[in-house]
């Protein structure tokens, strides 16, 4: 059986006749450009406004959780880091804030590559150097200095979709290595025993955009799975840091008491979890323009996984990771 069944990454988004390169791929996409993806006239017009990008790090350890990302909507730059303390069951640090792209807002258009957000002293930025992941978060809430190692090729799951305005892309890695430190109120949290993984997009989506998410890794096994903007088309697992495609994704949750137990699970049989929050990251703004509702509790992953092709069943007990419930008119 091939060990590595998803087909390699394409060089680039979009075809030279134009077409998006769609499909599910191992490896990365290096440079992320839609420039010569084909559309009608008013959308060309719009395109700035409906770019979207970000990179985001999730950090699990026994102890704690820490979510950090930088966003571009293309009109508007963002940015957040959380530390969530699993011991106290409560966000113990939470930084979130607004401001303009190319001015506060800068991400590279590659895979893992560079991405920062500035507004005065606060900042938090991803710079990609010598096979690493420098990630930097410098607010009053938190602060953290980490090396996030960068996944094999072999192990990144690439998507290239339809969206809901024209196409998106996603790289979404594995379990990483990590070291260095985080600081939260005068705390000193290593690292060196956490898990990382990455999440890098970029594309080209409608102003009303939801989605429900679900991801979680250990070096053993992990996946990712939406229900949403890209239907199924970035589903996967990961078994022994290979991923395989899986069906579309059903999250079951009472959105009034989200912090219930959650069951999700795929409709080729592949994913069967109970997910068990021991807290959540709940965040939601009206910008007047722009409004977002975003929900992300943090917690356990129970169930079994199986095998796309092989038919093993995989245990999941007690995995670390996170659900989201999210909606933005952006």
């Amino acid at each position: 059986m091939d060990p590595y069944p998803l087909p390699p990454a394409p060089a680039r988004l979009v075809h030279e006749r134009g077409v998006p390169a769609f499909g599910m791929y191992r490896g990365t996409v290096e440079q992320l450009s839609w420039q010569a993806l084909k559309a009608p006239l008013a959308k060309q017009l719009t395109r700035q406004l409906h770019h979207k990008r970000w990179q985001y790090a999730a950090i699990g350890h026994a102890d704690f959780f820490i979510g950090v990302a930088v966003v571009d909507t293309g009109w508007c730059g963002s940015a957040f880091a959380y530390l969530f303390d699993r011991r106290r069951r409560e966000l113990v640090a939470s930084f979130s804030s607004n401001g303009l792209p190319l001015v506060s807002t800068r991400i590279e258009n590659r895979s893992f590559g560079d991405a920062t957000f500035r507004q005065g002293k606060n900042c938090i930025a991803f710079r990609r150097a010598d096979g690493r992941l420098e990630l930097t978060v410098n607010t009053p809430a938190l602060r953290l200095a980490a090396h996030i190692a960068l996944p094999a090729p072999h192990s990144v799951m690439a998507a290239i979709a339809p969206a809901n305005w024209l196409a998106h892309a996603t790289h979404k890695s594995s379990a990483l290595p990590i070291s260095g430190f985080a600081d939260c109120g005068g705390r000193q949290l290593a690292l060196a025993d956490a898990i990382a993984s990455l999440d890098a997009s970029n594309g080209l989506l409608a102003r009303d955009t939801a989605w429900r998410w679900a991801s979680a890794h250990d070096h053993r096994i992990g996946f990712n799975l939406q229900q949403g903007y890209m239907g199924d088309a970035e589903n996967a697992v990961w078994l022994d840091g290979v991923p395989h495609r899986v069906g579309p994704a059903r999250f079951d949750f009472d959105a009034a008491q989200p912090l219930a137990p959650w069951q999700i699970s795929t409709d080729d049989g592949a994913v069967a979890l109970t997910f068990t929050p021991e807290g959540a990251r709940q965040h939601d703004q009206d910008l007047l323009i722009a409004a977002s509702r975003y929900l992300q509790p943090i917690g356990c992953f129970s169930g079994r996984i199986i095998h796309p092709h092989t038919g093993v069943a995989h245990p999941v007990s007690q995995l670390l990771g996170i659900t989201e419930d999210h909606h933005s008119r952006w």
